[in-house]
């Protein structure tokens, strides 16, 4: 398509670009506004007050659904402290944009491991957000809860009634707002938005008829606490648009004056007196300042910052405390240990037609969606990239199934070490190891707040986890083997024919699986007596008064789903906990 009209061009270039180097006049002037509204915040709130009830460390999923609860529901003055910029940039509006801030993006930062051994010494790069609103501002959008057995588990880890399926299902229910189902299992009149996916492909289709025809049956709802089957995922999103926490949970109370946001901000220790959490110290534009809580200091900083946090506030193990020359509060030696994460393999197939999104995010493509989602809000670009998925594999003495199949309709794949795949049309099969069985882990890199912290995520660390990562490439080959799959498939070109045996196969997952973007259970949740445990049933810190944590570091074992919904509902029930038992 020719454009003789430049000036349209130029602001279709303006609209729908896919970086983050978006300098028309309207963004400038936008950046400049929210700027200046933030520093007469700030200059407001330091005039206003000079101690909040709470301190929430930790703008994502978690610390802005505990900021709603606390101003709207109890009235409590509370500051919101996160390390990232502001969520403005429109590309974070836009449900396909998560795609391109893979490749590089001030609103992700980009983790990376020590070398793994049982992968051939590769290091793994772990995407977390950067931005108010988390991983909800730049995730996949995937709404989804875990097992009823996932839940379940914590009742064993604390002793306690107050974990359980029964009892966080009410918070989900309470949070959300689907536009299709409403049951004992949905709710429509919470904040968050919930909805089908605004464009699906032929692919997705296909991928759904596939597996259908291996006797797995389809399946229209997958938060019901028993996800198997084969079917559509649902997104935190509304008529084509994304729908951060910042959007359903911020927006409503961002003018009340008894909440204070301030962006930019990273915390470099907690303020501990007598045994007592008392406020936080943190860096903003070089400049280091602190602020004090009257009631509780709140960590939502995520399964890599927040045990970090405690650690350099001297609450770790402390042989690991004493070797970067920090004075032990509590011998904590469960902080940093405990870490799980989902991790993927692919396979991929070249098709004969383009039925996905093959080079349809650049060039005179990309306009072309972006014009279409502009106008419309429906398109390409409303699609969150894998809008389909299956539940296979159910071999792990549960009954369950323990591989979940992404199907993603292209063969572009973020992640350096795939590489010598054609540029061809095709689809992506992800096979998706649900509940690993390794363990890995986060420890301290020095005493300096602004290094990173090393990361051990101990990926197929065991030969169970690397049997089922082989079995689940193997029943993404029993798709693609299917009537209606095989029609459209020229061939499998990753990691192709020829890798057969079983010893291939893993050498293959070894060399190429990733994450799937889910770090949880660095500060687990147990019981008093239990010497591993971080925080007690309520979340509070163990050894510290004051001091709890809200996100998903708490979690004891990996749940069977995407971890945006359950961060949410975790929050909400901490909330509900702290304020219930003081």
């Amino acid at each position: 398509m020719r454009f003789r009209d430049e000036k349209l061009k130029s602001w279709l270039l303006r609209q729908v670009s896919a970086t983050s180097s978006v300098r028309d006049a309207v963004a400038i002037k936008k950046q400049t506004w929210i700027r200046s509204l933030s520093r007469s915040a700030s200059e407001a709130g330091k005039a206003r007050m000079t101690q909040f009830d709470y301190i929430i460390i930790g703008g994502g999923t978690s610390g802005c659904v505990t900021a709603w609860n606390l101003v709207s529901k109890y009235g409590a003055t509370v500051l919101l402290l996160e390390a990232g910029p502001s969520d403005w940039h429109p590309i974070l509006r836009i449900p396909s944009g998560f795609v391109k801030l893979l490749g590089g993006s001030r609103y992700l930062r980009f983790y990376e491991s020590v070398p793994q051994e049982q992968l051939f010494n590769r290091t793994q790069i772990v995407p977390q957000a950067n931005v108010l609103g988390g991983g909800s501002s730049v995730n996949a959008q995937v709404y989804q809860r875990g097992r009823k057995a996932d839940w379940d588990a914590w009742r064993d880890y604390t002793k306690d009634d107050c974990w359980g399926w029964d009892t966080i299902l009410p918070h989900f229910v309470r949070l959300e707002a689907n536009i299709k189902f409403n049951n004992a299992f949905h709710g429509i009149d919470g904040p968050q938005m919930v909805s089908d996916i605004a464009h699906i492909c032929e692919m997705s289709h296909l991928y759904v008829r596939a597996v259908q025809e291996m006797g797995v049956p389809f399946n229209p709802d997958f938060n019901d606490g028993a996800p198997r089957g084969v079917g559509y995922m649902q997104v935190t999103a509304r008529n084509g648009r994304r729908r951060s926490v910042v959007d359903s949970f911020i927006a409503p109370i961002r003018s009340d004056k008894r909440l204070t946001i301030r962006t930019g901000c990273a915390a470099t220790r907690i303020l501990i007196e007598k045994g007592r959490a008392i406020g936080v110290e943190y860096s903003r534009r070089g400049k280091v300042s602190r602020e004090f809580a009257r009631s509780q200091v709140i960590l939502a900083a995520g399964a890599f910052v927040t045990p970090k946090l405690l650690m350099l506030s001297g609450i770790g193990p402390t042989q690991q405390l004493s070797a970067h020359g920090i004075d032990t509060l509590v011998d904590a030696p469960g902080v940093g240990a405990n870490l799980q994460d989902h991790h993927e393999a692919p396979v991929m197939a070249q098709t004969k037609r383009n039925l996905g999104y093959y080079k349809q995010d650049v060039g005179w493509r990309m306009l072309l969606n972006g014009l279409e989602y502009v106008i419309t809000g429906r398109g390409r670009a409303s699609t969150n990239g894998s809008e389909t998925c299956s539940y296979l594999v159910p071999d792990d003495e549960t009954g369950d199934p323990i591989i979940k199949l992404y199907c993603v309709p292209t063969t572009t794949y973020k992640d350096p070490d795939v590489s010598g795949v054609p540029d061809v049309d095709g689809v992506t099969l992800n096979a998706c190891l649900l509940r690993p069985t390794s363990r890995g882990s986060v420890r301290l890199r020095s005493a300096d707040p602004f290094a990173d912290p090393l990361i051990d995520n101990n990926f197929l660390g065991n030969e169970t986890d690397l049997r089922y990562q082989v079995a689940g490439l193997r029943a993404a080959r029993d798709v693609l083997a299917t009537a209606p799959m095989a029609r459209e498939i020229v061939k499998e070109i990753f990691p192709g024919a020829k890798v057969k045996s079983d010893a291939e196969l893993s050498e293959h997952a070894r060399r190429t699986v990733k994450t799937n973007y889910h770090p949880v259970g660095t500060c687990r949740v147990g019981a008093e007596d239990d010497p591993g445990a971080v925080v007690t049933a309520d979340l509070r810190v163990k050894g510290v008064e004051g001091l709890r944590v809200f996100d998903m570091s708490v979690v004891p074992v990996l749940m069977s789903a995407n971890t945006n919904a359950p961060a949410m509902a975790i929050a909400d029930r901490g909330v509900e906990l702290m304020m219930s038992k003081g």
